[in-house]
């Protein structure tokens, strides 16, 4: 603990403190020692509410409490804006269902995830979209146009604005810039989609997060008897991250900062990378004038000085203001950078598993003080760094959240072999799926290998015994320990289907991981990826069957193992599982997306970002149904988007992300460049031409006397 730290953490326990300062400064370890402070000083551990944007950031507090073992009053209660407002929505649903326009006021309401969400949206809507021939001419596949049409009903309940501007909102802005009628014909289109979706979950008593968030700002929060149980219960706040979060929790935790005993809001400068989630910083500013007390943290306990004059100059070289960092700093930026320039993709990925590989058995640095980043962590990018690093002898891991399920090769290993044990469904795999689906469950065994099995034993949706390998030559090649393996396998599933294959999915997924896939000599063994990507699976199977047990009241049958199937390999985005954030490969490099690390909010010594002449670094994705900042609290009714504000976006999107990533850099940068992408073509984003033209300024800097 710093001076600063520790004063801050003394200050009286009546006060109201709002707390800035940029990433990296300590006002999270400040904040944890505040908290141990109330409860050391006699605060009933129930009294004290921390509020985060995301669940992942609460970590350091979770760590904190585990550490200390004596405290009263029960505990400490962390929540989000999702989280708060579910719990309130379900103790008080029967008081205000009516209003609220539920068709069944006085039963129970099932609570939607992401992905329950996107099944019953496509209950909803997928017969108005066939019948009316909707986004025609949107070249994405389904899946990914429903995640757009929620992330529009969230936007609308996180930022206040009634569901029925979504698209007026959309066409006025973007339409009008030079989209056409056809643009404004895919604006009415997700409009109506979405009205359809509401319309269904009232009809059947589902809440998905928009509606449980407007129930709760609309109605709940308005009870006296919901106002009553927050200002009884939370006596003590600690808001974290408030600019990473959206105007529906600035409005909530204004109000809860007027009636608490003490409260302590933090703000960190220069970000809001969760803007494209609702984050607004701008918003988040307001709370100032709810504190009675404002401080100031300035100084950096994570960056040495080249790295931070490196974030500084890079985001002053693309029209940024960064205030405290560009003070009395005349380091030098180039000594925190690292870089080779190559021609090919692949040598790029080589030099980064060379130069990881010094540094941790050369210079001693750890392998988790080291993250590898792209805009966009592809399966190719991804299986190249893990197996150059695996050939140096450096274990790594990778989380790349908000992705299908079926893209993840443990899923979709695990989704063929249950197609294969329920023969009842007419879903065979094909001989690709099968052949990847057994070079993935069986340890050692290769896709060559894995092909020839498949083509010398799958036969009408079935496999054959090890012994059906005719030619000695063959199974020698195989080798005899991997068929024992296969046929193994094999015997499980064969045991399955004589039994009836009746258990619930989420049950054939939990036995199969169990009892053959997690031990010796196949892929799941030792393998923490693989692991939760299965728990994350058996989770999300579980909680369909739950919810399709619950829409039986409704008179709706279906067989709800098959459906869920379907639904997942339709490309099912999946949920937020905290597993994934908090699995931890002993002492591993991490391999994510940039934004995938930042909202970890950790620190490492170096980072290594790769395919800096992509435009992914700065460009927004392609969302033909949405638009993050259109569809914020910030943007003015009528007003077009133009050109120059997709400009101005880009520059100041990345200059918040290098901002971001420097202040989680200890030590140094290492730059991937390749002149040609992994698909073959040339890059030069703006990353690059950043980059590109700060080195020649600064070499001009220092030539001249």
């Amino acid at each position: 603990m710093t001076a600063t730290q520790s004063a801050l953490a003394r200050q009286p326990l009546e006060r109201k403190i709002w707390l800035e300062g940029p990433a990296g400064s300590g006002k999270t370890s400040a904040a944890v020692a505040r908290l141990l402070r109330l409860l050391e000083a006699g605060a009933p551990a129930e009294s004290i509410l921390i509020f985060l944007p995301q669940r992942s950031l609460a970590q350091p507090y979770i760590r904190a409490l585990r550490e200390q073992s004596r405290y009263s009053g029960g505990q400490v209660a962390i929540h989000t804006i999702g989280s708060l407002s579910l719990q309130l929505v379900e103790m008080f649903f029967f008081l205000v269902a009516e209003r609220a326009g539920f068709k069944h006021p006085r039963d129970l309401p099932n609570f939607l995830s992401l992905e329950l969400a996107q099944y019953f949206m496509t209950r909803a809507i997928e017969p108005i979209i066939d019948a009316r021939d909707y986004f025609n001419s949107v070249r994405i596949d389904r899946a990914r146009l429903y995640s757009q049409i929620v992330d529009n009903m969230n936007k609308a309940a996180l930022v206040g604005f009634p569901l029925s501007e979504i698209g007026s909102r959309l066409k006025s802005a973007l339409a009008a810039a030079g989209g056409g009628v056809e643009q404004a014909h895919i604006f009415d289109d997700a409009q109506t989609c979405a009205l359809a979706f509401r319309q269904y979950c009232l009809a059947h008593n589902l809440l998905d997060f928009s509606l449980y968030l407007e129930v709760f700002r609309d109605r709940v929060q308005l009870l006296p008897q919901a106002q009553a149980f927050l200002r009884g219960r939370y006596r003590h706040l600690i808001a974290d991250n408030v600019e990473e979060d959206s105007p529906a929790s600035h409005s909530l935790l204004a109000g809860l900062v007027e009636h608490c005993r003490s409260a302590l809001i933090i703000y960190d400068r220069d970000a809001g990378f969760r803007r494209f989630l609702g984050a607004d910083p701008e918003h988040a500013r307001r709370l100032r004038d709810v504190c009675d007390l404002r401080e100031s943290f300035d100084e950096s306990l994570v960056m040495q000085p080249p790295v931070r004059a490196l974030g500084a100059t890079l985001a002053a070289q693309l029209g940024a203001e960064t205030g405290a960092d560009a003070v009395e700093n005349d380091a030098d930026p180039r000594l925190a950078l690292f870089t080779e320039a190559h021609r090919y993709h692949p040598q790029m990925v080589d030099w980064v598993a060379d130069e990881i590989s010094e540094l941790v058995h050369e210079k001693g640095v750890p392998p988790s003080e080291i993250v590898v980043l792209a805009p966009f962590m592809s399966d190719v990018l991804r299986f190249g760094l893990f197996e150059g690093l695996e050939k140096r002898g450096v274990k790594a891991r990778s989380h790349r959240p908000s992705r299908a399920l079926r893209d993840e090769r443990a899923a979709r290993t695990l989704l063929t072999l249950a197609r294969l044990a329920h023969p009842q469904w007419g879903m065979s795999p094909t001989e690709f799926d099968m052949a990847f689906a057994l070079m993935t469950a069986i340890d050692g065994l290769d896709l060559i290998r894995a092909k020839l099995l498949t083509e010398m034993l799958y036969r009408s949706g079935e496999l054959g015994p090890f012994a059906g390998v005719e030619s000695a030559a063959m199974q020698q090649r195989i080798t005899f320990e991997l068929g024992e393996r296969y046929d193994r396998l094999r015997h499980w599933l064969q045991l399955y289907i004589e039994s009836g294959g009746v258990d619930a999915i989420d049950i054939f997924f939990r036995r199969i991981f169990g009892e053959l896939l997690s031990r010796p000599g196949y892929g799941f063994h030792g393998a923490i990826d693989a692991g939760n990507i299965a728990m994350n699976l058996v989770d999300s199977a579980r909680n369909f069957r739950w919810s399709l047990d619950f829409m039986s009241r409704y008179g709706d049958e279906s067989d709800l193992s098959l459906d869920y199937v379907k639904m997942v390999e339709r490309g099912l985005i999946a949920n937020f599982y905290l597993r994934s954030w908090l699995a931890e490969a002993e002492d591993s490099v991490l391999v994510a997306p940039a934004y995938t690390f930042l909202l970890k909010n950790q620190a490492v010594d170096y980072q290594f970002w790769l395919n800096i002449g992509s435009e992914g670094w700065s460009r927004r994705l392609y969302q033909p149904l949405t638009h993050p900042e259109v569809l914020s609290l910030g943007w003015s009714t009528g007003r077009i988007w133009t050109e120059d504000d997709e400009q101005a976006w880009s520059r100041r999107t990345l200059s918040r992300l290098l901002l971001a990533l420097t202040r989680r850099c200890r030590a140094g940068v290492y730059l991937g460049y390749s002149e040609l992408s992994e698909s073959g073509y040339e890059q030069r984003g703006l990353l690059l031409e950043t980059i590109q033209s700060l080195l020649r300024r600064l070499s001009r800097e220092r030539e001249t006397p």
